[in-house]
């Protein structure tokens, strides 16, 4: 027996105004069997994630950096 979706998650590359987003939504209620697009706000908690995500990105770059190629070619940091 196969796994049934219930729904999904889509995440947008930024923000966008409520406004700019009208006919995006409009487009995801066409789908068929669609029965409800439900907007996410952005908020605080979205910044920090988003924060918390960049620092994390710049603590890998900077962990590579300072690899000698031999490091990162076998794929260790010692």
């Amino acid at each position: 027996m196969t796994d049934r979706h219930a729904a999904y998650i889509v995440t947008l590359n930024k923000d966008l105004r409520v406004d700019d987003a009208e006919k995006i939504l409009d487009a995801l209620e066409m789908i068929k069997g669609v029965v409800s697009v439900e907007p996410v706000v952005a908020d605080v908690m979205t910044h920090i994630a988003e924060r918390r995500v960049n620092w994390l990105w710049q603590q890998a770059l900077h962990v590579v950096a300072d690899m000698e190629p031999e490091q990162i070619m076998r794929g260790t940091t010692a």
